[in-house]
């Protein structure tokens, strides 16, 4: 049996993936990333290995990607989390042309071809704004768990405008609706919106054409689910695996390299024998 892993170093959190030649995801592992990157790599390869009941030994092939993918030391090559997003996005959803990735400190827009080739992409890693850490200063600012304020957001009756969406005063703006009594989900459903609007304005650089595949962390929040979907006048894809999808593209990469490996192996094996 061929086994093939993603690592996906994110700058909040690491993921791991491992699958077999069935294309069956046998392990996986995922941890906070902390401050030592090399460190997190190597725990939740180790972590993944250990749910699927192998070896590293029996691993035949290991891609990193993600913002650390040049410290996942073990690995046998690295891939942009570009191209693995888009891959891993087609896999699961194979009309899949448009990819909005949301993590901890980045956004991304990919159009994707038939086959999870990427055709075009934006990214906002210079600033926050529209990311997860956005969400999370929100989320302490209110002095509420990050894992309820998508829920949250659902409720608003009268969502707020806020008058920037950049991080560093997004605290100031939520404590100044507070004390104009606004009720928390308005502000809430304010901060989802206005990140909604802020990634699609994104996106749409390299234009969105349906299907629209959500990946990343923030996938997770169904209140940005919900944002993105209204601006969007669309449904999107959110698969259970949707904050999986950097490493299992990776995963998916490695597989295909392992089998070509593995068939070329075979071929000079053939050629001596002969």
């Amino acid at each position: 049996m061929i086994y093939a892993a993603g690592i996906d170093v994110g700058s909040t959190q690491t993921k791991a993936i491992i699958i077999n030649e069935k294309l069956e995801i046998v392990g996986r592992s995922l941890i906070d990333t902390g401050a030592n990157v090399i460190r997190a790599a190597d725990r939740s390869f180790a972590e993944a290995l250990l749910t699927a009941g192998l070896r590293r030994e029996d691993m035949t092939y290991v891609v990193g990607t993600g913002y650390g993918r040049y410290k996942v030391t073990f690995g046998d090559a690295q891939i942009t989390e570009i191209s693995c997003h888009a891959r891993g996005a087609s896999y699961l959803f194979p009309g899949t042309r448009t990819v909005i990735d949301m993590g901890g400190q980045d956004a991304k827009g990919i159009k994707v071809g038939e086959g999870g080739d990427v055709k075009d992409f934006v990214m906002n890693d210079k600033c926050a704004a529209g990311t997860g850490r956005f969400l999370a200063n929100a989320a302490e600012a209110l002095g509420l768990p990050l894992a309820e304020i998508g829920n949250l957001s659902l409720l608003a009756k009268n969502p707020v405008r806020l008058t920037t969406v950049c991080t560093v005063f997004v605290e100031s703006d939520i404590m100044s609706y507070l004390a104009q009594g606004k009720k928390i989900e308005d502000i809430l459903g304010g901060v989802h919106s206005a990140i909604a609007a802020r990634t699609i304005s994104l996106v749409r650089r390299v234009g969105i054409e349906p299907e629209v595949t959500f990946t990343g962390g923030v996938s997770r929040n169904i209140g940005m689910v919900r944002a993105l979907e209204d601006k969007l006048g669309m449904k999107l894809n959110v698969s259970p695996e949707s904050h999986f999808v950097g490493a299992l593209g990776a995963s998916l990469f490695a597989l295909e390299r392992a089998i070509k490996e593995a068939g070329l192996r075979d071929q000079v094996g053939t050629e001596v024998g002969t």
